[in-house]
């Protein structure tokens, strides 16, 4: 089991088992197929199996755990079908939000996505994966956050787990994070000069990137995919 986490007592434990073991699935740290006890679960965070079966149901909801009724719960092999259907979903919204804050400058909102691009820089071949990942995941909620979208980034998170894995399968590939930057880069370039057109062409081909990847993913790492 991944390293342990300290829960706060003043809080409802579930939500918080759930994110942290959402965040371990997200990061691989828990790979696909691996087994999850409610008993080994709650023996080490000192809790009861209720919050254990609540934050296991909220991950079988989005998909990320697979509950085997009196048998077992296994963390879900990636859907790559799952996955396309998150990305059409997730394109599908973003070329909007970007149209929208192109038309609609927003000083305090290129501020903060150019503050989020020098944070990508900073972090760029350090090692630190899952870093890198939570700056590219805020360059995007900026997004929805200044374009008063906020509850739609919640929906396309919710439904984001198998694609989140493919790409962090796909990160530490020699330049996939400069390429990450670049396409960030010129996003922000587009909406600064206003450039609707640009603007959504660049997030097309950023968000398409790792798809493009994903027959040379199932190659190199064939055990952590489902197959019809």
């Amino acid at each position: 089991m991944a390293k342990k986490m300290e829960l706060d007592r003043g809080r409802q434990t579930g939500p918080q088992l759930y994110e942290f073991l959402r965040q371990k699935i997200i990061d691989l740290k828990l790979a696909p197929g691996a087994v999850l006890s409610r008993a080994e679960l709650a023996a080490e965070f000192k809790i009861s199996q209720t919050p254990v079966r609540e934050a296991l149901l909220k991950l079988a909801q989005e998909n990320l755990v697979d509950v085997i009724p009196q048998a077992s719960t296994r963390v879900s092999l990636i859907d790559v079908s799952f996955a396309r259907e998150t990305h059409f979903l997730r394109q599908s919204i973003e070329l909007e939000l970007v149209r929208e804050l192109t038309l609609n400058p927003n000083p305090a909102a290129t501020d903060a996505l150019q503050s989020l691009l020098q944070r990508l820089e900073v972090l760029r071949d350090t090692g630190k994966l899952a870093a890198f990942t939570e700056a590219d995941r805020a360059f995007h909620f900026t997004l929805y956050e200044y374009t008063d979208k906020e509850p739609l980034w919640h929906l396309v998170r919710s439904r984001s787990g198998h694609l989140d894995r493919l790409r962090r399968l796909h990160l530490p590939v020699v330049g996939k994070q400069n390429q990450i930057i670049d396409d960030h880069r010129r996003i922000l370039k587009a909406i600064v000069a206003q450039d609707v057109a640009e603007a959504q062409q660049a997030l097309r081909d950023h968000l398409s990137g790792t798809l493009v990847y994903v027959s040379q993913l199932q190659a190199d790492y064939p055990d952590l995919f489902a197959y019809e």
